[in-house]
């Protein structure tokens, strides 16, 4: 068995260590984050770290790294204050990886990753026309995590727009009724297969399968 210490994780190759740490917590969602600049071209880019804030009011967080180099993503929902959430399935997992390259700030990555830019309700922020699941965001606040100084985003959902035939009668989702995906560390897409559904668990009481 693999064991590292504290001392031995921060004496590891640099790239390695990015590999085993960004991975070593599991699967996470695979998002791709659609803003506009002030100069109106659209920008998109994959995010690992879209999480759950709140449902009353709907608030997500995204988790942005060190502003020691341009932030794109981050400038336009600070300039802009709106931005989209759009889930990546197998289909488009290619393109929203090419999301991530570095592209200049006068280059549209709808363009050079082949997806198709979709403006919705006048919503200030571009969506993903090839996504299943397309959240509009309004920015509300963000915190600075002094532990490394990589920022929490905090966006409030304004809208939200998903297939019926994923939308259960109780508020489920059947997200690989979508073909989502998942994705581990940087570099790697997973499919994803419901194994289970339960009811909520209670102590000393058995609980049962839902559907």
């Amino acid at each position: 068995m693999a064991k590292f210490n504290l001392k031995e994780i921060l004496e590891l190759e640099k790239y390695y260590r990015i590999s085993l740490l960004n991975k070593i917590s599991g699967l996470k969602s695979a998002n791709l984050i659609g803003t506009r600049n002030e100069n109106g071209i659209s920008n998109l880019a994959i995010f690992n770290s879209v999480t759950h804030i709140g449902a009353n009011p709907p608030f997500l967080g995204i988790i942005v790294r060190p502003l020691l180099v341009e932030r794109q993503t981050y400038s336009n929902i600070k300039t802009g204050k709106y931005f989209t959430i759009n889930q990546v399935t197998e289909q488009i997992h290619k393109q929203a990886h090419q999301s991530s390259a570095k592209y200049e700030n006068n280059v549209s990555e709808f363009e050079e990753c082949g997806l198709k830019e979709e403006n919705i309700d006048d919503f200030p922020a571009p969506f993903v026309k090839e996504s299943p699941i397309k959240i509009g965001l309004s920015y509300k606040e963000e915190h600075l995590i002094t532990a490394n100084n990589t920022i929490l985003v905090i966006g409030k959902i304004e809208q939200i727009m998903l297939p019926d035939k994923a939308l259960k009668q109780d508020g489920d989702i059947e997200l690989d009724s979508l073909n989502a995906i998942a994705v581990g560390g940087l570099d790697s897409y997973y499919s994803c297969n419901r194994i289970g559904r339960y009811e909520y668990a209670r102590p000393g009481k058995e609980f049962k399968k839902i559907d």
